[in-house]
């Protein structure tokens, strides 16, 4: 195995280190100005360009649970999991052309209030503590726990310190508001590029040399024979036994179940993820229309690559770890404290790593670096801004100025990260993140995606129906879990949609006291039309996403 991070190694990251919080410092004082108002420090309002606002989306997404959980979904079902990457390409178009415009054009500054305006604020309430809880105890201490693990690996620093240095960066970024994450980001989102497809070039290119052969296509080519049932998107009932973190084994198909993440309730995923959540929306409803849609669109196109950078050095380690590279180091306790190891796909990102040149190990460990930062970063100014805009304003201090506002999300922020540090030690129990953070975060997402798509498009959708849905999202879920015992978690999506919006339609048709006062919103058909220059890229993404498809199916 490699050794651990060289002298160079740690001046290559020092240097990534110096230049983000140098620029976010610069930054901060530039707009120092305008850090009163609340819309500045929580949105940037008018103040991201279009580069800035796809660049932070991508640095805010792709993160530790990318490059750690994905490359070890990577290694466990292969290439199939990149239909979160490659689907979420299209999503963002849909976004784009839908979604925005009735954002924009009703002033939506925060998800909660898309539903206070639409269908009344104890909707809003509910909906806002369900997102601040996933948020914290699901998003932000998975990225903690899986960044911790991966800079540990490569580092032989101890896992609790990575976790206290982790969170200090991500809360030096944070507190600067969205200009310094939106602009610190391309920094960031071009570190984790260039460091991610070093990464994956010398995991391609150890493959080569394994078989007696040399480059980064020789790997490629080799991984397409050797490793063969790695390289299908639609998987079938029983096609491929996987791992499962625990020293068994899991059929892939419970996790992505065939044509599902084509026409099914990967769509539901999406949207909630792409749509609806305050984590990535936030990043455009501080802009024009033009310009979000255009960030968007640069979004669509990085999200084709991202793949490439998390989810091909997954499959290389598989293929060395089947022809005898780092067996040990893929093991691990199945639970603290007992002898027992099992296999943990988890590892192999961590574990190619140690396998890199000095350089460049340092060049890609600044790349992880660099997502987990900025996914912090962002998932933290979110839940700053819901509980400050959406709960403390509201039912705390109605009167509280600008500058109380800006103090109070920048608390919250420091809370917040440090209930996700001391949470995220407990995720040592899960077999694979990525699986962990779909499987709890699809409790809610149906719910989600029933009442905004029925409050956006369906005038008569009541505030009776949204509360009902809102509340019987959780147990629709749970429930049929439990009826139904192995079914894959996206039909039980699927399925938990149909009933909510059944649910919704009925409660709204009934309610003949609510459909006097439902509140609306406005939509101008009109603003879905988009600029030639977008619709050409859309046209690109989505002939490149069918060419995928047919390639890899």
């Amino acid at each position: 195995m490699g050794q651990r991070l060289h002298p160079y190694d740690y001046v290559i990251f020092l240097i990534y280190f110096v230049v983000v919080a140098g620029y976010g410092y610069w930054i901060y004082h530039r707009k120092k100005a305008a850090e009163a108002s609340s819309k500045d420090f929580f949105l940037a309002e008018g103040a991201l360009t279009w580069w800035a606002i796809g660049a932070s989306l991508i640095a805010s997404n792709i993160s530790a649970e990318q490059f750690i959980g994905m490359s070890g979904s990577g290694f466990a079902m292969g290439l199939a999991i990149a239909s979160y990457e490659w689907m979420a390409a299209a999503t963002l178009l849909v976004v784009a052309v839908f979604l925005l415009p009735i954002y924009l054009r009703n002033k939506i500054y925060t998800m909660p209030q898309f539903l206070a305006q639409r269908f009344s604020p104890l909707v809003a309430t509910i909906m806002a503590v369900f997102w601040l809880l996933v948020y914290v105890f699901v998003n932000l201490t998975s990225i903690l726990y899986l960044g911790a693990l991966a800079v540990s690996t490569i580092s032989g620093i101890s896992f609790s310190v990575c976790i206290f240095g982790l969170s200090l960066f991500a809360i030096f970024i944070t507190l600067g508001g969205m200009k310094v994450i939106g602009y610190t980001d391309v920094i960031q989102v071009l570190v984790l590029i260039l460091g991610g497809l070093a990464t994956t070039y010398l995991a391609l290119n150890l493959v080569a040399e394994h078989f007696g052969q040399q480059g980064a296509w020789s790997g490629l080519a080799l991984m397409r024979e050797k490793a063969d049932s790695h390289f299908h998107m639609i998987l079938n009932k029983g096609q491929m036994l996987m791992p499962d973190g625990k020293g068994g084994l899991e059929d892939a198909y419970e996790k992505l179940p065939g044509i599902a993440v084509l026409i099914g309730a990967m769509w539901i995923a999406n949207l909630n993820y792409w749509g609806f959540n305050q984590y990535i929306t936030q990043r455009a409803l501080g802009a024009d229309l033009p310009t979000a849609r255009a960030g968007l669109l640069f979004a669509a196109f990085l999200k084709l690559l991202m793949p490439v950078i998390v989810v091909l050095p997954g499959i290389a380690a598989y293929l060395l770890h089947q022809n005898g590279y780092f067996q040990k180091e893929m093991l691990d306790v199945v639970t603290p404290g007992s002898a027992e190891t099992a296999l943990k796909p988890d590892r192999a990102y961590p574990v190619l790593l140690e396998l890199l040149p000095t350089g460049l190990k340092g060049l890609s460990f600044a790349a992880l670096t660099a997502a987990i930062v900025a996914s912090l970063a962002g998932k933290a100014n979110s839940i700053g801004t819901i509980f400050t805009l959406d709960l403390y304003k509201k039912y705390f201090n109605r009167e509280a100025d600008e500058a109380k506002l800006v103090r109070t999300g920048r608390i919250a922020i420091v809370i917040a990260i440090a209930i996700g540090a001391v949470v995220a030690p407990a995720l040592s129990n899960f077999g694979q993140a990525f699986q962990f953070i779909q499987d709890f975060t699809g409790l809610i997402s149906p719910g989600v995606v029933a009442i905004f798509v029925l409050g956006m498009f369906w005038r008569r959708a009541t505030a009776s129906a949204a509360l009902a849905g809102a509340l019987a999202t959780i147990p629709t879920g749970l429930w049929l879990e439990k009826m139904f015992v192995g079914m894959p978690f996206l039909h039980r999506m699927g399925w938990v949609f149909l009933i909510l919006v059944s649910l919704m339609v009925i409660v709204s048709l009934l309610d003949k006291r609510g459909q006097q006062r439902v509140r609306t919103i406005e939509v101008d058909p009109s603003e879905f039309r988009t600029t030639t220059s977008f619709a050409i890229g859309a046209l690109l993404i989505v002939g490149a996403l069918a060419a995928l498809y047919i390639v890899f199916w």
